[in-house]
């Protein structure tokens, strides 16, 4: 298996090495390589009904395309997405969209991005580029396999209704041709394991794909905590593990629909059973000896998990990831930093002032918002992620991912918006006929485990709860944290008075003045329970707080 791991891994860093030293060229001339892009999207798809609404075939240099083309939000996109969906060609780009990717939105639960085949190719020049530097940087990560996370796939229904199918029946689609099947060939867990339904079932034959994989040098993961969580599960299920491993065989798979089952190929390794039998499952970090890098995210608010993860795996190179979205590669990990993707997509910042500046115009140290510009029909679209300069490669800035702008919480990837969340209360109160003073939902940790509760000043009813679990699972981010219980189920706390004036209090008390606040129906703070005095209540009954404190003075 090393061979033929060896081979495969080879060839695909072999096929990258053009966009590698393409990319390596344009960091030193990044609005080159920029003005290059933007004028070749224009030409391609001046034809497509966005381009001649705003006569695309006019634009002879970047202060005219900012003239002739507004700033985009996806709510201002969507209309036309709605008719790439109902069939009609050459809508936002020229050519065919090949998929619409679901990723969450801000005022309703879901987004729906088009992929096209230009995209794939812009995405393509960043990925290759980033596994080459990263097989130059550590050489011996072509001998043996990776895992690169399969994660349970979001439950969408059919396309039916859509003539574009919705969504990719494998990730590794977003590369595509030979590459795709390159991946697949040095994979240590088929991708087949997304379709299965049941998060214990899916984490368990997760992990016993992996353990079978003496030799894993690679693991990419996109938050830290869905690794985390993946190792907690040795300890509780060790025993079954090695019984299995020894055997070749699991009663779990059996359970599962043969098109799932036939691709885990699993055979008896007993030696591997009996190696592993002398280690501490809550030590993994001597379960793979080979293990060189994993590669996950380590900015924002996955930097302490990303801490956590590197406890647990001592040694190991923890790699940041760039910041990758579904609509845009905008960096990607490259000679020690995260430098612009220069050569994929147009980008324009946003910063403090408002101004929008150019790649080549940013400074170290400022703080701006990412537009980007893509094959795939985004013109100047707001990807409401703030990012940070800390340096440069070349002439290209290297950023930092801060969070997302405005007002987004985003602990584990489950990314709730302010307005989504806020219209879902809103709705499910009416509809229950909870008129409360305040409601507000903000992550809470509780016993190890994370969570969102809702704080309100009334009593709710029963049901009520599950009522909001549900309208918050339609963003398939949140759904998919829950899936994999990154999340555990929502709570709630009844506050017994003055909670706006504590609310006002605490955001004060963080440098907030008082004309400034408003009341939030999501607050990305976490530590509200201990801030409010209230009254633990789940679907209805109640419940003392673990560590109650007293509510704090407004003034």
């Amino acid at each position: 298996m090393e061979l033929l791991s060896a081979i495969a891994n080879g060839a695909w860093v072999a096929g990258g090495l053009r966009e590698y030293y393409r990319f390596k060229r344009a960091l030193n001339s990044p609005a080159d390589s920029q003005a290059a892009i933007l004028r070749r999207l224009l030409l391609r798809h001046a034809g497509s009904s966005y381009g001649q609404k705003h006569v695309f075939s006019n634009i002879r240099n970047y202060g005219d395309f900012v003239r002739q083309v507004p700033l985009l939000d996806y709510e201002q996109a969507a209309p036309w997405i709605r008719r790439i969906q109902q069939g009609e060609a050459d809508v936002l780009t020229c050519g065919p969209v090949l998929h619409l990717i679901p990723t969450s939105g801000s005022t309703g639960p879901l987004k729906l991005i088009p992929f096209t085949g230009g995209l794939r190719d812009e995405f393509n020049r960043a990925l290759a580029p980033w596994i080459v530097d990263l097989f130059r940087q550590e050489p011996s990560l072509t001998l043996g396999p990776a895992y690169w996370s399969v994660s349970p796939a979001i439950r969408l229904g059919s396309s039916e209704g859509s003539a574009v199918p919705i969504g990719f029946d494998d990730d590794s689609q977003y590369l595509g041709g030979t590459r795709q099947r390159l991946v697949n060939r040095v994979m240590a867990a088929p991708s087949a394991l997304r379709f299965i339904q049941d998060t214990a079932t899916f984490r368990y034959l997760t992990i016993l794909c992996l353990l079978r994989r003496r030799d894993l040098r690679l693991i990419s993961v996109w938050h830290p905590s869905f690794l985390t969580l993946l190792l907690d599960g040795l300890p509780g299920h060790w025993d079954e593990l090695l019984t299995d491993l020894r055997l070749g065989s699991s009663e779990r798979c059996r359970a599962l629909p043969e098109s799932i089952g036939r691709h885990l190929e699993l055979r008896p390794m007993p030696k591997r059973a009996a190696e592993l039998g002398k280690l501490d499952p809550r030590c993994p970090g001597a379960i793979w000896p080979s293990l060189k890098v994993v590669s996950c995210w380590a900015d924002g608010h996955a930097a302490l998990a990303a801490r956590e993860l590197a406890s647990r795996l001592p040694g190991r190179s923890i790699q940041s990831k760039g910041l990758l979205a579904t609509e845009a590669i905008v960096t990607l990990p490259f000679q020690g930093g995260h430098p612009v993707a220069v050569e994929s997509h147009f980008f324009e910042f946003i910063d403090a002032t408002g101004e929008v500046r150019l790649v080549e115009e940013l400074n170290e140290g400022e703080c701006y918002d990412v537009i980007v510009t893509t094959s795939g029909g985004l013109w100047r679209y707001r990807l409401n992620d703030q990012v940070q300069v800390t340096g440069f490669i070349g002439r290209t800035p290297s950023l930092r991912f801060l969070g997302r702008s405005g007002n987004v919480s985003d602990r584990f990837g489950e990314k709730l918006a302010e307005a989504f969340v806020g219209e879902t209360l809103r709705k499910t109160l009416a509809d229950h006929a909870c008129a409360p003073g305040f409601a507000m939902l903000a992550p809470e940790r509780a016993n190890g485990a994370w969570r969102y509760t809702l704080f309100t000043d009334v009593s709710v009813p029963a049901g009520f709860l599950a009522v909001i679990e549900a309208a918050l699972r339609r963003n398939p981010h949140y759904d998919l944290c829950r899936q994999l219980g990154q999340l555990e189920e929502l709570a709630v706390v009844a506050v017994r008075e003055g909670a706006y004036e504590a609310y006002v209090a605490r955001e004060m008390k963080h440098g907030r003045r008082l004309g400034e606040i408003k009341p939030v129906a999501l607050s990305a703070r976490e530590g509200w329970s201990e801030w409010f005095r209230g009254r633990w209540v789940e679907e209805g009954t109640p419940n003392e707080p673990p560590h109650p404190s007293p509510r704090p003075s407004p003034h």
